[in-house]
């Protein structure tokens, strides 16, 4: 499952090796309620589990999405859209314009969370507010809580340290430097 992909960049995108379900999710998970006066350690676990577990995650998020695609197709592809379109916005304005860098860099949680309200207007507008909580919401809540949950192992340490000094990039990686969350895991 792992493969490179070129971007141009000085580093090629490598996609994280699926983790067996037995690291995943059965006899060597371990799971512990998160420290939640800790926030900064809270995070740090979740964008290093992001990480280390981006293809598991993937292959979740894409059955509950066919399971609910086949259910609701026409409201899920109007839900889609309109995320992806304000998505899309969000990061071409965010990265164009000096003082939305900043903004994002500086407030990543209050950056996503306009993207998520934003989002969730327009699908309100399109009357597809169900299908997108269970369709693309409802995914990302099994994951948080997941990545929140799971404790980490040394390979997983090992793997994220590859990710965070630049030998290997991962598309999630990508993505957490998209969202400015990258620079925070460097403790």
């Amino acid at each position: 499952m792992s493969g490179k992909v070129s971007t141009g960049m000085e580093s090629e995108v490598e996609f994280a090796a699926l983790r067996s379900l037995t690291d995943f999710m059965l006899e060597s998970a371990r799971f512990q309620l998160p420290n939640f006066k800790d926030p900064e350690r809270w995070m740090n676990r979740v964008n290093n589990n992001l990480l280390y577990y981006q293809s598991n995650y993937f292959i979740l998020a894409i059955l509950v999405f066919i399971i609910v695609g086949f259910l609701h197709p026409i409201q899920l592809l109007y839900g889609t859209l309109a995320i992806s379109i304000t998505f899309g916005l969000f990061v071409y304005i965010t990265n164009h314009q000096n003082s939305t860098v900043k903004f994002k860099r500086d407030h990543p949680l209050v950056s996503v969370c306009i993207v998520i309200f934003a989002g969730y207007f327009i699908v309100l507008l399109l009357d597809s507010v169900a299908v997108f909580f269970f369709g693309i919401a409802f995914p990302v809540l099994l994951i948080f809580i997941h990545a929140s949950m799971r404790l980490r192992n040394i390979k997983n340490k090992v793997a994220n340290k590859m990710e965070i000094i630049g030998l290997k990039r991962t598309p999630m990686g990508l993505f957490l430097d998209a969202l400015g969350q990258e620079q925070n895991m460097l403790y």
